[in-house]
């Protein structure tokens, strides 16, 4: 554990402990009021707030910084503000939002969230694969409705057991989904940059498909679980849904951005594919006056990916120790490198 490490540059008495820069405290874009303690612990907490308004003061004292759902926002004006910034730490594991090679440069580390993350996400998968194929948004509208009376043919929703899912990215997430999906008796098919080893395979019973195009064709479900790169950015698009099932639902819960958004409108309203269910969208949240809100066969989550009170402090437990061992110049359990 990294109760025991001695905060950067600390006597026996305590001195003072390192600045930590933080957006906010509660709020819309805040660290939770829950995490607040564990972080005090460790550091002197710097609001974006108090920072802007004591610029001179405090500047010298941030050596670390703590993003929270993006922010506080990292650009070079912000980074040659902060002489002595050590180690810039993120709540979860996407990156895409930083410029690695612009942090990268001037000399100060990264750190995202890997394991605290994987099993809450793939719960969110599980449960948006569920709800869409139980069509459960839908059922709850008919359940609450003044008029009593409706169809039953227009709520059967399709089989989840013994349905195929394919997996786009078998990482520690695509993963976790494997096993849930395993138990719920689906067949597994995964399309991954590299190849999982035999027994892993075989301990969830999923099928490698070297070719990301007999995934598409085969799979009942679709569920993209890839981080957001330059190789990734509309990974599905017009081509990738046309190889899709027309009954076939795509589930999205990495970043909006890996899935065409206006080719996926168009799917949806012509029958190209049956659904879809995603918890990121581009941007977010969407205008309020987006297509895709108005379509029956969508359902739309606020990207609540992790958002669990055990996983939201798992997350920052994460992130203390992370940037512990930067300020004290041990190897960061979780660093991420510029490629």
């Amino acid at each position: 554990g990294f109760q025991d490490l001695q905060p950067f540059g600390s006597s026996p008495c305590r001195g003072e402990l390192p600045g930590l820069l933080v957006n906010e405290i509660g709020g819309i874009h805040g660290i939770l009021h829950g995490h607040v303690a564990l972080l005090k612990k460790h550091f002197y907490l710097i609001t974006m707030k108090e920072f802007l308004e004591n610029r001179k003061h405090m500047s010298k004292k941030v050596q670390a910084i703590y993003l929270w759902w993006h922010k506080p926002i990292i650009d070079r004006e912000l980074l040659q503000s902060l002489p002595n910034l050590k180690v810039i730490a993120n709540s979860g594991v996407g990156m895409d939002h930083l410029d690695l090679k612009l942090v990268a440069s001037f000399g100060v580390k990264m750190a995202n969230a890997p394991y605290a993350v994987s099993s809450s996400t793939a719960d969110t998968g599980m449960a948006l694969l569920l709800a869409s194929a139980r069509r459960l948004v839908e059922g709850y509208h008919v359940a609450i409705s003044p008029g009593m009376e409706y169809c039953e043919a227009d709520l059967l929703g399709v089989e989840v057991t013994g349905a195929t899912l394919g997996i786009i990215g078998m990482g520690s997430i695509g993963y976790k989904i494997a096993l849930r999906a395993k138990a719920f008796e689906m067949n597994i098919l995964y399309h991954n940059r590299t190849r999982r080893k035999e027994q892993e395979e075989q301990a969830v019973g999923a099928t490698y498909c070297e070719k990301i195009d007999s995934l598409l064709q085969q799979a009942d479900f679709v569920m993209v679980v890839v981080s957001l790169t330059p190789q990734t950015h509309k990974l599905i698009g017009k081509r990738e849904m046309e190889l899709m099932k027309p009954t076939a639902t795509l589930i999205n819960i990495s970043r909006g951005a890996v899935v065409d958004q206006e080719a996926l409108v168009t799917a949806l309203q012509t029958g190209v594919i049956r659904a879809a269910a995603l918890d990121v969208t581009y941007p977010e949240p969407l205008p309020r006056d987006h297509t895709l809100l108005k379509l029956k066969n969508v359902i739309i989550t606020p990207h609540l990916g992790i958002k669990t009170d055990k996983t939201t402090y798992m997350i920052t437990e994460e992130a203390v120790e992370n940037i512990l061992a930067a300020l004290n110049g041990l190897p960061i359990p979780s660093e991420v490198l510029p490629s």
